[in-house]
C-alpha cells in the first residue's frame, strides 16, 4: 500500500516536520519517481520496527478482525511483573539481573531471552531517551512463548545505555512477544506513555505497583479516546 507523507507521519505518530526532516536526511526509506516521493507501508513498518518506533497502519487499511486477540498494556505488564533495585553497572549485567527476576519465565526461556536481548543491543541501543529503555529481541519468540509480556524493571542506579539522547537509563521495559503484530501493537501503546514527560517523572518517584498500573490504565484510556477521535 502506498502512503503519503502525511499518512507516514500519522502512522509513526510523529509531527509532519520531523518526517520531512528525516526524509531530507535520508533516514526514511522512500521510492523516487522523477520529483515524486512515495512510501510503502511494509517498508515503513519494517524500518519503524528496526528503529524501535511505533507504527500503526492507516485505519482504512485495517480489517476489523485484525485487532482480534490483541491485548492492551495493562494485562501484559501485569503478566510481566514490576521489579525494583535491578543491579548492574553496564547493559549486559542489568539485563541479566532483570531476566533472572522474571518469574513468569522458565530457566531455559530466560537463557534464550538473555541471548536475544544482547544480540538486539549489539545492533543498536534500545535506549529511547528520557532515561527509558525498551529491550526486546530482534525477532519474535514464538517458539518459546504464546502470550506477550512486558517486565517493568527499575534499576538500582542509572546506567549508560548509549541512548539516543545520551541520558542514563533508570527504567527498562523488557518486551517479548510471539508475533511481530503483537510486538508493534504493544510498542506503539508503550511509546505513547513514555513520550509524556509527566509519565516519565511519575516513574522516577513511584514505588507502588498499584499506582503504576493505575497510571498505565489511565494512559490507555487516553490513547483509546484519541484512536476513536
Amino acid at each position: 500500500m502506498k502512503l503519503t507523507i502525511k499518512e507516514v507521519a500519522k502512522c509513526l505518530k510523529l509531527p509532519l516536520s520531523t518526517v520531512e526532516r528525516w526524509i531530507r536526511q535520508g533516514r526514511i526509506p522512500i521510492q523516487k519517481s522523477g520529483n515524486n516521493l512515495t512510501f510503502t507501508d511494509s517498508a515503513i513498518e519494517k524500518w519503524a520496527a528496526s528503529h524501535n518506533l511505533p507504527f500503526t497502519k492507516p485505519q482504512k487499511d485495517r480489517a476489523p478482525q485484525e485487532d482480534y486477540g490483541l491485548e492492551n498494556l495493562l494485562p501484559v505488564m501485569k503478566r510481566g511483573g514490576v521489579f525494583r533495585n535491578v543491579q548492574g553497572d553496564d547493559v549486559p549485567v542489568v539485563l541479566q539481573c532483570a531476566v533472572n527476576k522474571m518469574t513468569a519465565l522458565s530457566a531455559s526461556v530466560k537463557i534464550r531471552l538473555y541471548e536475544r536481548l544482547l544480540e538486539r543491543e549489539h545492533l543498536t541501543s534500545t535506549g529511547i531517551g528520557k532515561g527509558v529503555a525498551i529491550p526486546h529481541p530482534h525477532d519474535p519468540l514464538a517458539d518459546v512463548i504464546d502470550k506477550p509480556l512486558i517486565a517493568t524493571c527499575f534499576l538500582e542506579k542509572p546506567i549508560d545505555f548509549a541512548a539516543i539522547d545520551d541520558k542514563p537509563v533508570f527504567v527498562m521495559f523488557i518486551l517479548i512477544s510471539p508475533t511481530i503484530k503483537l510486538h508493534l501493537h504493544l510498542l506503539s501503546r508503550l511509546s505513547y506513555c513514555v513520550r509524556d514527560n509527566a509519565f516519565v517523572e511519575f516513574l522516577k518517584t513511584s514505588s507502588d505497583s498499584d499506582a503504576f498500573f493505575s497510571k498505565i490504565a489511565d494512559f490507555e484510556k487516553q490513547l483509546d479516546k484519541a484512536d476513536h477521535y
